[in-house]
């Protein structure tokens, strides 16, 4: 199997490479070298370690994104002003290689001036959006770690939100006082619904509604599972509250893991947005 190019996403966590041939994904790998765990020249060992059984004698086209492309990552790419095509073939930043048999190019992030925001690798998935959706006009909505809401149109980024709403839960569930009545996975619909409705109806108590996480688990027995389900409406509730502007009237196409984008679904639903 010798593949046309790789495609790489190089986050601060994972590592996640894609051999790419004429008809799509010929396979696939990862790991969890992320930009987090490598200095400057162990990029391309990282890299070499998961790839080099798709590599022949040739030259094979690498295409990166993401955090690899950072400050910190293998090279930095610098960030492209909206509005702007979220990816061009012209700025992909070429990066020298001990091994000649890659040809490894970083595609740069997208930035904002007003208000500040900035994103690396959430561009590539919009612009893989958009040859999936031609003529797309409307918002696209990321959810994750740093979740982002992008305005498209005429196929470019026009503007775009950055909210910490993955972030906020994972620090409030394991390192807050509320990690003492959280559960590690379980799930409660009802408790999700009630906490997102109660953010979005008045966003401006979520410090008293977190909370009163804590004290329904000593005084009334919500069970850890469903204080885990409040907890992450509480946190989308919040965070579709301020993106209102984006998604109000709006196209929105949602693009993340599974998971993560029916929680988004079941809140969009309870504003009347399919």
């Amino acid at each position: 199997m010798t593949p046309d190019w790789i495609a790489v996403d190089w986050g601060t966590s994972n590592l996640r490479v894609w051999a790419m041939g004429p008809e799509g994904v010929l396979d696939h790998a990862g790991s969890d070298e992320g930009m987090g765990k490598l200095s400057r020249d162990g990029f391309e060992p990282a890299l070499l370690r998961l790839i080099a059984p798709w590599l022949s004698d040739g030259v094979t086209p690498v295409i990166a994104c993401g955090m690899v492309g950072s400050r910190q990552g293998w090279a930095e790419a610098p960030y492209r002003a909206v509005p702007c095509a979220p990816v061009a073939p012209g700025a992909l930043l070429r990066v020298l290689t001990a091994d000649p048999r890659i040809a490894v190019q970083i595609a740069p992030g997208l930035s904002q001036a007003k208000p500040a925001d900035v994103m690396r690798g959430e561009e590539t998935q919009i612009a893989g959006a958009l040859a999936l959706l031609p003529n797309f006009d409307g918002v696209l909505c990321l959810p994750g770690t740093h979740s982002k809401w992008a305005h498209v149109s005429a196929g470019e980024v026009v503007s775009f939100q950055t909210y910490m709403t993955g972030e906020l839960f994972a620090l409030l569930s394991t390192q807050s006082v509320l990690r003492h009545g959280m559960a590690d996975d379980g799930w409660d619909d009802a408790a999700f619904l009630q906490g997102f409705d109660d953010a979005y109806a008045k966003p401006e108590k979520i410090s008293a509604r977190l909370f009163s996480l804590r004290a329904e688990g000593l005084l009334a027995g919500l069970t850890p599972a469903a204080a885990r389900a409040r907890l992450s409406g509480l946190m989308i509730g919040i965070e579709l509250a301020a993106a209102k502007p984006y998604w109000l009237g709006q196209r929105v196409v949602l693009i993340g893991a599974d998971r993560l984008c029916d929680s988004y679904t079941r809140a969009l639903a309870q504003l009347g947005l399919t």
